[in-house]
């Protein structure tokens, strides 16, 4: 494996059953993006991390503005969500181990985790990040990685939202403003030259 890719870590954000359901945070677009994120899962399952976005057990066990988060979609407390629905997609369940599992509480997967340490003792210094949503937790992601020091690789197929707008406005924004930072590009373009790209 060339150095390239040895230095570089698949974070895959977020993409869990109740996202992929019919439930309150339904995000239709996730079907649609999970082909090029299991393909890239498969290039490399032991350096794929997978967050998961753990709800508040209620309202009332969230800090500050995330109580009011919580008043308003009370479907989705832990206390009303079935385990089953916190889980990844089965599709990606089946790459655990080697992949690991990341549990996060907020947007960000930098807060509150030991993420970055245990990338930095691992010597990574660069991240494809997928999954969703693309305006929400991977921009979350994305600028708390930027702020860290880490290179982002983006495929920008491999990212959902659940509003057009939103999703695109993303997109050009991690182009347009963090281009020494960030590069984009496609799942097929990523696979075809994994071990150069950087």
């Amino acid at each position: 494996m060339a150095d390239a890719a040895a230095r570089r870590v698949h974070l895959c954000i977020d993409v869990q059953t109740m996202f992929a359901t019919d439930t309150d945070w339904c995000a239709p677009w996730l079907t649609r993006t999970l082909p090029a994120i299991e393909a890239l899962v498969e290039r490399d399952p032991a350096r794929t991390v997978f967050t998961r976005f753990i709800p508040a057990q209620t309202a009332e066990h969230a800090i500050g503005a995330w109580q009011d988060y919580y008043r308003r979609w009370p479907a989705m407390t832990g206390e009303r969500l079935t385990p089953e629905l916190i889980d990844l997609v089965p599709s990606l369940q089946r790459f655990v181990p080697p992949a690991h599992v990341l549990d996060k509480s907020v947007y960000s997967p930098w807060l509150g985790t030991q993420l970055h340490a245990a990338l930095q003792q691992r010597g990574i210094d660069t991240l494809v990040i997928t999954g969703g949503e693309t305006d929400v937790c991977v921009m979350a992601a994305i600028i708390g990685a930027i702020d860290l020091g880490y290179r982002i690789i983006l495929p920008s197929d491999a990212v959902f939202g659940s509003a057009d707008e939103t999703h695109d406005a993303a997109l050009t924004l991690f182009h347009s403003r963090f281009g020494q930072q960030l590069s984009t590009c496609t799942t097929g373009e990523l696979i075809d030259n994994w071990t150069e790209y950087a």
